[in-house]
């Protein structure tokens, strides 16, 4: 399988919010050969996020990323990244301004926005990106699109056309099947969030991670982090804490809301208030059963916690039987 922008495998593991994806998560990723992505804090912490990168520079000698949410407080955590000279700068949920492209590539950064439509796309390729990530509706977590991988990924390749850009895909994908897939719609990489939260080295709690075996069912839906972060509709688990409230009324939110539980996020003691959309990490206590989970529609293909070198590595082998079995018969029968 071909690797892209100087990595070795076109495989992605999604920034997994908060802080789901640490130095452990990121930095087995990148020793396998695939593109690791930290979550960078959703408040401006420079002092941390130094400390949080060069941690994982002890982890592994490989290049990795980290992902920005434009949506929150981000001008001095970009400034640390661009002066740790992290590889990669993902960015979701804003504008991706042409200085802060021009600043990355200054500094040695190649920069990769997360987009959920083809007038999103439109604008990463106007600014001179390095790649583009086409996150479909499928997709766990925060979803900032409406459109189906599989309609959106084919209309993101054809506007990119020749140019040196290669188009990663999001939303749905956990095996060698869908990485395949998306490479036969012009996809050269893939981007997994689900598959890699369910992994040994990521930071969710083990209820949560156990959740994702139990469960097959996500729902695409508003309820959680109205407050914090409007207009940000996401697909969770639909446990039984979600059935219960799938209807929550529109002019509800977290603010009101009793607190569930607590927990340590990137150094920092939060209170977890009931709809508040943060998800269980390891040091996370109380109600853990009324939590958001957040889930790709997949998530039903998940059925074992694996350690994350082996998720890059079964996804390339399994890639390169598929194309040698089924797509090379084909072509000789």
């Amino acid at each position: 399988m071909k690797g892209i922008l100087g990595f070795e495998y076109g495989i992605v593991q999604a920034p997994l919010g908060p802080d789901i994806s640490g130095p452990e998560l990121v930095a087995a990723v990148a020793n396998a050969g695939g593109i690791g992505l930290l979550r960078c804090p959703d408040w401006e912490c420079p002092d941390y996020l130094r400390e949080l990168i060069r941690k994982t520079k002890t982890l592994t000698e490989k290049p990795f990323g980290i992902g920005v949410v434009l949506a929150f407080p981000h001008d001095l955590n970009i400034k640390t990244i661009l002066e740790e000279k992290v590889a990669v700068l993902q960015l979701y949920w804003g504008d991706c301004s042409q200085e802060l492209v021009d600043d990355a590539h200054f500094a040695g950064v190649k920069v990769i926005p997360q987009v959920g439509n083809v007038e999103e796309a439109r604008k990463a390729v106007a600014v001179g990106v390095d790649a583009i990530i086409v996150q479909g509706r499928e997709a766990g977590g925060h979803v900032i699109g409406k459109d189906g991988l599989f309609s959106l990924l084919p209309r993101v390749v054809d506007l990119v056309g020749e140019r040196d850009i290669p188009v990663i895909a999001a939303g749905g994908i956990v095996d060698g099947r869908g990485y395949v897939a998306a490479l036969s719609l012009g996809a050269q990489g893939v981007c997994l969030g689900t598959r890699f939260v369910a992994t040994h080295e990521s930071y969710a709690h083990p209820i949560y991670k156990r959740k994702l075996i139990e469960y097959e069912k996500t729902e695409y839906t508003d309820v959680f982090g109205r407050a914090r972060w409007p207009g940000a509709p996401q697909r969770v688990l639909e446990t039984p804490f979600f059935d219960d409230w799938r209807s929550l009324p529109a002019h509800e939110n977290e603010v009101n809301q009793p607190i569930i539980g607590r927990s340590t996020i990137h150094g920092v003691e939060k209170e977890i208030r009931r709809f508040s959309g943060t998800v269980p990490n390891m040091t996370t206590t109380g109600d853990l059963e009324s939590m958001a989970m957040y889930a790709g529609q997949s998530v039903g293909l998940i059925k074992e916690i694996l350690p994350a070198g082996e998720v890059v590595k079964s996804l390339v082998e399994e890639a390169q039987a598929l194309i040698l079995q089924k797509f090379n018969n084909a072509t000789t029968t």
